[in-house]
């Protein structure tokens, strides 16, 4: 288990070294070829900005209904404790 370990933390060791900062956004990497190759990798550019835009909002009109609505009656007989 161990060895494994070692192993691991070996190769992450020689993948961070395959590279080096070239310039602004570009990377060299090495390829692990028989010998080395190497390659210029470049990293994309993000231009953020704001932008001011009009948005129209629609009028809403409320009304009030004065129709009349059926409502249920409900009435509760207590029974008759005389008995």
């Amino acid at each position: 288990m161990r060895r494994i370990v070692a192993a691991a933390v070996l190769a992450a060791m020689c993948a961070l070294s395959a590279c080096k900062k070239t310039g602004e956004g570009e990377y060299e990497v090495q390829k692990p070829v028989v010998g080395t190759q190497s390659d210029t990798v470049h990293t994309p550019s993000v231009d953020v900005s704001t932008e001011t835009t009009s948005v129209t909002t629609p009028k809403v009109e409320v009304k009030k209904d004065t129709s009349k609505v059926r409502v249920p009656k409900v009435e509760v007989k207590k029974p008759d404790s005389t008995k």
